[in-house]
């Protein structure tokens, strides 16, 4: 049996800290660094790069940690593996070649290509291909916008050839987050493709350590128990032979590795019981977290289904141009104020109706009788979009500024005026997987394709009757508690948060205190796309009871009201003590096109815990803040 593989994190996404490769090569012993550039909204900004200079496209701050420790990495046998590539691998490849050599290194590097779907689209379409949108069902014919990336998730089997090629560093574009530590575990243990256990403990691990520090304190709803947040160490994910695994951290870095972190990491950005990878789905359903000892987490028994036989492509569309400006009101008659510089900024421009999108939110953050100025603010936030650049630029912000002098007592904006920007419209679709076939480009120019074959056990009785479990037969599924927007039928035990008092007599019997959720319950939100998750667990098996029975599709609407008029999905995992909501389409086409003050639900989670709601006295700690 080969020893667990230590595989290090040094990046969340295209902007994280810039030391933390360094970090973790000189913290303590690892076998791999590894790191995540490519966030949805990420692809959209290399192409913009890409546009003004055809040699870029990657993540250039990849390079920059490179330099740092690529010779540091070279004497201490640590191989890279990352997905900085982005749109361009080939050319950051020859990048990472350029500094080796500049650095007197000798150093084998191999990239992966065959993600870019983009040239491919007439091919796809002509074999039938529509690209139907995940959430909203619209084929990709009646989308707007010109289509400007389109790129497959690619799995880890990319990975291990190379790192059988001999490779010391992997660039690759866009693969799924967490193959970034499915590819090393199987090249180091040996896996097969149809390992569906071992390769889901593995999916299960990138998972936790693809946003860095989120796993070791960092976004922690209980942040306030956690010493060394000021710079919290980065994570490392110690992947045994049985798919099994670790997470840590080096010694004396901030932060903390605790039941608590690694649940909150395991509940972000997920749906159902069931999370898809290129190469495998894994079961969120049947993952058990146990701490071992300070600051390691074991993360064992999950179990795998067989391999997609369609894979996640991920495309961008143009949607247009947009621009938004933001007026600031004080004091008294705030609703006033902000009615007349609507009527005022459409006299001015002559009408609303003249843009395709004119959003408007007033933002209340203003305290009545406020001790301060600036606690005595809002904001009326107007947003335009159009496709005609011209009509959302200079002649909408001047207006806006126009205003100065001529309307409500106090006015002033935020910003002087500007142009309009363009925005990308996110589009997610699946394509069969025999339609996508990686290749791995050696460093001695070898070009070998690594084609998707592990879904077509799927269609091997041999592989199906294996599996000791009958629930891990294709198909099977867990089916979430679903409430479409009002006028559509909503399943039994849906009711609103007055009538939620479904839980055990124990919990419920007693006295309760209105307190915030967070009293007790923690959350950690995100964004996929346009749809928006929040997470929410108990640290206690009795607050788990009580969270569950309590909080319905019904409760969580009361507590989110922006929610009413969206389809909610609620998903149970008892195994970690937490539900999972889905709010779908809140987020509108993405984060790019999102005109919300928090575009990404970064915040959704928090705002949740903020709510009041009777708590039993019992499950209250001592002296809870009021």
């Amino acid at each position: 049996m080969s020893d667990p593989v230590r595989i290090a994190n040094c990046s969340g996404f295209y902007g994280d800290r810039l030391s933390a490769a360094r970090e973790m090569v000189e913290g303590g012993p690892i076998d791999f660094l590894t790191g995540d550039w490519l966030a949805e909204l990420t692809m959209l900004i290399l192409w913009k790069g890409l546009q003004r200079d055809a040699s870029r496209g990657w993540a250039h701050t990849f390079l920059t940690q490179m330099e740092e420790v690529l010779g540091t990495c070279v004497d201490r046998g640590i191989k890279v593996v990352t997905n900085a590539g982005g749109l361009n691998p080939a050319g950051l490849a020859d990048q990472v070649r350029a500094l080796s050599e500049r650095l007197g290194l000798a150093v084998s590097v191999a990239h992966v290509e065959g993600d870019d779907l983009l040239p491919r689209m007439g091919e796809l379409s002509d074999a039938g291909h529509s690209l139907f949108h995940l959430d909203t069902g619209q084929p990709l014919t009646e989308a707007s916008g010109e289509v400007v990336s389109a790129n497959a998730y690619l799995g880890g089997w990319p990975i291990v050839e190379a790192l059988a090629g001999g490779a010391q560093v992997v660039i690759c574009p866009r693969i799924t987050d967490a193959s970034l530590v499915v590819g090393p575990a199987a090249w180091h243990h040996g896996w097969s493709p149809t390992d569906w256990d071992r390769l889901a403990g593995a999916v299960v691990a990138g998972h936790i350590i693809e946003c860095g520090p989120q796993v070791t304190g960092g976004n922690y709803a209980f942040f306030t128990e956690v010493a060394g947040l000021e710079h919290p160490g980065f994570p490392i994910a110690e992947v045994a032979e049985d798919g099994s695994s670790v997470i840590t951290k080096h010694p004396g870095t901030g932060g903390e590795v605790s039941v608590g972190t690694v649940t909150a990491q395991l509940l972000y950005e997920i749906g159902g019981h069931h999370y898809p990878n290129t190469d495998v789905v894994a079961r969120f359903d049947t993952v058990a977290v146990t701490q071992e000892a300070p600051d390691r987490v074991r993360v064992s028994g999950t179990r795998g289904l067989l391999a997609p036989a369609e894979v996640k492509v991920c495309l961008n569309l143009l949607g247009g141009w947009r621009n938004s400006m933001t007026f600031v009101l004080t004091g008294l008659d705030i609703e006033e104020k902000a009615a007349l510089t609507l009527r005022s900024l459409e006299e001015a421009l002559g009408g609303a109706d003249r843009f395709a999108e004119f959003d408007v939110q007033l933002i209340r953050t203003d305290k009545a009788d406020a001790p301060l100025n600036a606690e005595a603010t809002a904001q009326l936030r107007v947003t335009v979009k159009d496709a005609d650049r011209e009509r959302v630029g200079r002649g909408f912000s001047s207006a806006a500024t126009g205003l100065a002098l001529a309307c409500y007592p106090g006015l002033h904006l935020t910003a002087p005026p500007s142009s309009g920007t363009v925005y990308g419209v996110y589009w997610p679709a699946l394509v069969p997987a025999h339609s996508v076939v990686p290749s791995v480009v050696h460093a001695d120019g070898r070009r070998v394709e690594v084609p998707h074959t592990a879904y077509l056990a799927a269609t091997d009785p041999s592989v199906v009757d294996s599996a000791a479990d009958a629930s891990l037969a294709p198909g099977a599924t867990v089916a979430p508690d679903i409430v479409r927007p009002a006028g559509t039928a909503r399943r039994a035990g849906t009711g609103p948060l007055a009538a939620a008092g479904t839980a055990t007599a124990a919990i419920a019997a007693g006295p309760t205190r209105h307190l915030p959720l967070g009293t007790i319950i923690g959350a950690r939100s995100g964004d996929k796309g346009g749809n928006a998750n929040v997470g929410l667990w108990a640290r206690t098996d009795e607050a788990w009871a009580w969270l569950d029975a309590f909080l319905t599709i019904g409760g969580f609407r009361v507590l989110m009201p922006e929610a009413d008029d969206l389809e909610v999905q609620r998903h149970s995992f008892p195994n970690l003590r937490a539900l999972n909501f889905v709010v779908v389409g809140l987020l509108g086409e993405g984060v790019a096109s999102s005109t919300r003050p928090d575009p990404q639900a970064k915040g959704l989670g928090e705002y949740l815990r903020s709510r009041s709601v009777p708590i039993p006295a019992g499950l209250v700690p001592t002296n809870p803040e009021e």
